[in-house]
């Protein structure tokens, strides 16, 4: 399925008169079709059938995710309707990842080449090029989870990013040929590449266990003894959710900046973008502002997230009717009043983690001096060592089972 995927980056998509050099030159222009482009393995440089990549499927993910929480009767029909009520709710993913892919489409096109003069026929042609290579890139991933071992979908963003590490060492073994950065600006690179990763490991591994005890019981005839278990509650419970909510949001104003050219609003949203942006700038109490605004938005949807992800009266309802409890706290409010507090200080350390790891790549190559190089931090690295984290837990998983098997 990899050799596949990495096959049709490569492959153009039929769009006339459209020079990938140029929509490679723009994108440097654009840290958001960065991050997307990065995603796709460098798809959307390419102009390739696959310069979607799973970008549609992610957005429609969370949209569906927010809206089971915001409306009480979805929330409902997904605790009780089991099996068949999360297949109903795959449709409608992938419903709405076809619109996407139609919406996404058209005003990528329309950003990277406005004065292209595509006709109506040739627009069609290429959303549905691009629909299908998006959703082509789904079935692999579902192939992969149906048939394989591992996420299906994580595992493909995965072979993405892992993807443009080639063009990533090229670059920098050209700027080493032309002595544009020394050997030993490379050998402290990769000294806090090797570090990062053993703090993402860490903190990916890291969880609070709050003991659990269950009351003894009567099944049949026989009673059965109250046991001990534990909720284990991560530290980075919201995962890249809020990196890529924040990162949306930060460089949006020079998206807006780049749909009117040469007007006052341009000015305008560019002015502000300079404020929102982390990206080192000549003027440097712009990028500690932007530093601070990025780690604010970061801590709001790393909050927001967790809150979603860990519904304490849920959790305390639950515990409540299956007659376990936690040793020292009452049932009831008490233990929704305990979850808040315990979540709430170790949702503290994963914000302060997620906004250390998402600012990393921005400061890294003026510590190092190497330009480019953003796998370091961030979303990218955060995905590769979550996917690879577990990946290695499944099969182990598989390996016991077998063995029991046996």
């Amino acid at each position: 399925m990899f050799g596949v995927y990495a096959i049709g980056i490569h492959v153009q998509s039929p769009i006339g008169g459209l020079d990938p050099e140029i929509v490679k030159a723009k994108i440097e222009d654009m840290p958001f079709f960065q991050m997307m482009n990065m995603f796709g393995g460098g798809a959307l440089a390419r102009v390739s059938i696959f310069s979607l990549g799973l970008n549609p499927y992610i957005t429609s993910s969370i949209i569906m995710q927010l809206m089971t929480v915001a409306i009480p009767a979805l929330k409902k029909e997904q605790q009780e309707g089991g099996q068949y009520e999360r297949m109903k709710k795959a449709q409608r993913t992938r419903a709405l990842t076809l619109v996407l892919c139609g919406l996404q489409a058209f005003g990528i096109i329309r950003i990277l080449a406005p004065e292209l003069p595509i006709n109506a026929v040739d627009m069609i042609q290429v959303v549905l090029v691009w629909t299908a290579g998006a959703m082509m890139v789904l079935w692999l991933g579902e192939q992969i989870q149906e048939k394989g071992i591992g996420q299906g979908v994580s595992l493909m963003i995965f072979a993405g990013i892992v993807v443009s590490f080639p063009g990533v060492t090229s670059r920098i073994a050209t700027d080493l040929k032309d002595q544009t950065v020394q050997y030993w600006n490379v050998g402290f690179l990769l000294l806090i590449f090797v570090a990062m990763t053993a703090v993402i490991v860490y903190f990916t591994q890291a969880q609070r266990r709050i003991t659990i005890q269950h009351m003894r019981r009567s099944v049949g005839t026989k009673v059965l003894p109250g046991a001990s278990t534990y909720l284990p509650i991560p530290v980075n419970a919201a995962g890249v959710i809020p990196i890529i909510f924040a990162f949306a949001l930060v460089f949006m104003p020079a998206q807006f900046a780049s749909f009117a050219p040469g007007t006052g609003w341009e000015v305008f949203w560019i002015g502000v973008s300079e404020y929102l942006s982390p990206t080192p700038t000549a003027i440097w109490y712009q990028w500690v502002v932007g530093s601070i605004m990025y780690g604010f938005l970061i801590f709001f949807f790393t909050y927001f997230w967790t809150a979603i992800q860990y519904n304490v009266e849920d959790i305390a309802a639950n515990l409540k009717r299956s007659g376990a409890y936690i040793p020292g706290v009452r049932q009831g409010k008490q233990t929704e009043h305990y979850l808040d507090q315990v979540i709430s200080r170790i949702t503290m350390v994963g914000a302060l983690f997620l906004s250390f790891v998402a600012l990393v790549p921005f400061w890294a190559p003026q510590v190092t001096g190497v330009q480019g190089f953003r796998i370091i931090g961030g979303t990218s690295l955060l995905i590769i060592v979550s996917v690879v984290l577990d990946l290695m837990r499944q099969i182990e998983a598989n390996l016991i089972m077998r063995g029991y098997a046996k």
